[in-house]
C-alpha cells in the first residue's frame, strides 16, 4: 500500500465522520465539507491504485 492509498482512505473516514456530524447537528456546511473530503479521498485512493499498477508493470 502506498502513501496515496493510505491518505485517501483516511480522508474518506474523516469525511464520513464530518458528514455524519453535520447531519446530526443540522449543519449543512459541515455536511458538505464531509462529502467533499470523501470525494477527495476516493480520488487519492484511485491515484494510489494506478501508481501501484504502474509500479507492478515496471517490475
Amino acid at each position: 500500500m502506498n502513501k496515496d492509498k493510505l491518505k485517501g482512505g483516511l480522508d474518506q473516514v474523516k469525511g464520513e465522520a464530518k458528514e455524519q456530524w453535520g447531519k446530526l447537528t443540522d449543519d449543512r456546511s459541515t455536511e458538505a465539507e464531509g462529502k467533499w473530503d470523501k470525494a477527495k479521498g476516493k480520488v487519492k485512493e484511485g491515484v494510489g491504485e494506478v501508481k501501484d499498477k504502474v509500479k507492478d508493470e515496471l517490475d
